[in-house]
């Protein structure tokens, strides 16, 4: 019995996982006022995204800060994995200590001590980037991310040969031109694919947005919770269909990504997974 009562088993417990997923993109075709209130089929509500100001500012909010705050934490995330990697000791242990505090820490914490923090540096300090919103965006999408980077990037280096990095010191390179030429390509993929995943974190970030944002940089899944008050219309689904696609495309791109760099599917998952 367990050979087909598991598998259909499954396939329930997925259906109702993606159900509400695929409601929202088959309304997002819905032409009419509200969301919930089907009119009939049409491609009107994707057009919001261009000929919406208020739209259209949210999405391209999300997208830049998402792509600087996804920079950032690629930069200083691949950092602390190629350290952690390469110069093992007893700091790794509390380093990673530490990152596991930042990746498990509710959300709402990070954003009620971020919300003073800023205005005292862009206030009382008298640091007046702290006052800009896309600033205070980039800080507060990148801090989760940075984890996330340094979890793959160590994976991935943890389970090379340092070989080639001791190969390139005996031959006398300078450890930078080593670290360009050797260590960086190693770690290429398992970068890349932290950058993408990223970006797509940054996409969705909602609470700590909320408590960073100030007017005129309001990102789209904050610009989504305002909504709520009046009413969801179906360009909301369906902008939210357009993310959704670029969020799975990005993920497909880290995953042909490390395809191509010669790993299984059990690596991709690991190394995606930061395992």
């Amino acid at each position: 019995m367990s050979r087909w009562l598991l598998p259909v088993w499954s396939t329930l417990v997925f259906v109702f996982l993606f159900l509400p997923i695929i409601v929202i993109i088959v309304y997002s075709f819905n032409v009419g006022r509200l969301l919930v209130s089907w009119d009939h089929f049409g491609f009107d509500s994707f057009a919001a995204i261009v000929t919406k100001p208020a739209i259209r500012d949210a999405v391209l909010v999300s997208v830049r800060t998402g792509l600087l705050a996804a920079v950032i934490a690629t930069v200083l995330g691949t950092l602390a994995g190629i350290a952690m990697a390469r110069n093992p000791g007893k700091w790794v242990v509390w380093f990673l200590g530490m990152l596991l505090l930042i990746s498990v820490t509710p959300e709402i914490v990070d954003a009620v001590a971020l919300l003073p923090w800023m205005v005292f540096l862009g206030q009382d300090a008298g640091i007046g980037i702290f006052n800009d919103g896309t600033v205070r965006l980039i800080i507060g999408q990148s801090l989760f991310s940075i984890a996330i980077v340094s979890y793959i990037v160590r994976a991935r280096l943890v389970g090379l040969d340092a070989s080639l990095e001791e190969a390139s010191a005996d031959l006398y390179a300078p450890p930078f031109r080593t670290f360009v030429k050797v260590t960086l390509p190693l770690a290429m993929p398992a970068v890349l694919a932290g950058f993408l995943l990223s970006f797509t974190l940054g996409l969705d970030n909602t609470i700590v947005s909320a408590f960073v944002q100030v007017s005129g940089t309001t990102p789209w899944p904050v610009y989504v919770l305002s909504a709520l008050r009046s009413g969801l219309r179906p360009e909301i689904a369906a902008v939210s269909t357009i993310m959704l696609v670029l969020t799975l495309a990005s993920l497909a791109l880290v995953a042909l990504v490390l395809k191509r760099a010669g790993d299984s599917a059990t690596d991709i998952a690991r190394t995606m997974a930061g395992g």
